[in-house]
């Protein structure tokens, strides 16, 4: 671990030599949402529509948009832009954590191009080393901070009952459509999935990381032909990634898993990593998550580790207001599979702890002072646990991602729309228990005093 440090201290001299406000994820990462046309580099900035007419123009900027090349000139010049503020703030908090600018440009994918991307015009086209795909918003999940433009599952909400609510009107339609984030229906021509398929084969050759995200990607028909694809091609340099809810129909689950026998067991690809979501632990779990069943999650993660042994996971776990209460109970269940299926000196699981922006009625940053409790046992149960010699346990960037949330709940002093926020927290799980027969405060035992608080 001195090493990693000694890593991500290096690398952000270099980027600082550079700029201080040069990140190489702007370059060779991008998320491509090809369901409504949209993309970013790195998922904390907000994702952006590319035209159509750049499109039928240059396949390749599906990456490399003009409005993202005006970003990077940006970085070039020492300007930090806006949409990445995720970072700034952490690298202003003067604690001395490293932001995921250091994080993401320390990754094996990315700190090797610094110099071929000092050696480029900033409005060069670059082809990335790393992609994220979305071909579809079809989804079996309506999760709390989710919207209509990623899942299916809140699209039909909405479409019957309306927006909720609150004083932003949450998941309005009319708003999306404004953006133009509504997404193509699955059943209809999609120029942005056209121009994907057109380009991948080429873009293919070089990817050194690519993931498939969703909506629920065991859903589309896109993800089996891309599994297919690498089958047929493989790419001994290529990490590949997949996100799924892991609660997907059975033969579907089924037909997944023989897929990735196959890639992993012939050695079509260099290694695969199977990420999946938690913030919180069986039914708490479940409300954040709706349409998950925590039990058959964990079941599932088992059966993928039994049949597929040298996968790799990655838990993504969004922090919350509402991860606060049972969160120690999920990393216990997290610290059950690091010591089931660790292997001496190899990574089985990892836990990535991002906080939680939008909407901001659920962000942790909301929560009563007092609570910060939570996050503080949290974080004394990770470090009772931390990784041994033969990586049992909890590693120092894990438990550093926790403690980064606990730092900024004691700096964060934006709190101008602070009552609203909380107002709008109570608006929005009472016309959630209303639309989806749930119940917050029996859900939630723990947090009904502040329920209550807020409510009056």
């Amino acid at each position: 671990m001195d090493n990693y440090n000694n890593h991500l201290k290096n690398i952000k001299e270099k980027l600082d030599a550079i700029s201080p406000s040069f990140c190489v994820a702007k370059w060779k990462q991008v998320s491509m949402h090809l369901q409504n046309g949209m993309n970013h580099s790195c998922h904390h900035p907000p994702t952006r529509v590319v035209p159509i007419s750049e499109i039928k123009s240059n396949f390749t900027a599906l990456h490399n948009s003009e409005y993202k090349k005006q970003q990077r000139k940006l970085m070039l010049e020492g300007i930090r832009p806006k949409e990445c503020d995720y970072c700034w703030r952490i690298e202003d908090n003067g604690k001395g954590l490293y932001s995921d600018r250091i994080y993401k440009s320390a990754s094996e994918w990315s700190y090797s191009y610094i110099d071929e991307i000092t050696n480029k015009k900033w409005d060069d086209n670059i082809d990335p080393s790393y992609v994220e795909v979305s071909f579809s918003s079809v989804c079996n999940f309506k999760c709390s901070y989710c919207a209509p433009h990623i899942s299916s599952k809140w699209m039909e909400e909405i479409e019957k009952y309306g927006p909720y609510p609150t004083t932003d009107r949450y998941n309005n339609l009319d708003w999306l459509r404004s953006k133009n984030m509504l997404p193509i229906p699955n059943r209809e021509e999609n120029v942005y999935v056209d121009a994907f398929w057109a380009w991948f084969p080429t873009m293919y050759k070089n990817l050194q990381r690519l993931r498939i995200t969703g909506g629920e990607p065991l859903l589309s028909k896109d993800t089996f032909k891309l599994l297919d694809h690498i089958i047929d091609n493989p790419n001994t340099n290529l990490e590949l990634g997949v996100n799924s809810n892991l609660n997907p129909p059975q033969e579907l689950l089924d037909k997944f898993i023989e897929k990735i026998k196959i890639l992993v067991n012939e050695q079509k690809i260099k290694k695969l990593i199977l990420f999946t979501c938690a913030e919180a632990h069986g039914k708490q779990a479940e409300y954040i998550r709706h349409g998950m069943n925590y039990n058959q999650l964990i079941k599932n993660i088992d059966r993928v580790y039994q049949e597929v042994p040298n996968i790799e996971f990655t838990i993504m776990s969004t922090y919350n207001i509402l991860s606060l209460p049972s969160y120690v109970n999920f990393l216990n269940d997290i610290l059950t599979f690091k010591r089931k299926w660790g292997k001496e000196n190899k990574i089985v699981m990892l836990l990535d702890i991002p906080y939680l922006r939008h909407p901001e009625h659920q962000s942790v940053f909301i929560m009563e002072p007092d609570m910060r409790h939570y996050i503080q046992e949290q974080i004394d149960f990770m470090k009772k646990n931390v990784a041994d010699k033969n990586n049992f346990g909890f590693y120092d960037l894990e438990i550093d991602k926790l403690q980064r949330i606990y730092n900024l709940t004691q700096n964060d002093n934006d709190n101008k729309n602070l009552d609203l926020h909380r107002k709008n927290f109570v608006r929005f799980v009472d016309e959630h228990d209303k639309r989806r027969d749930t119940n917050f405060l029996n859900t939630f035992p723990e947090l009904n005093s502040m329920y209550n608080k807020w409510a009056t």
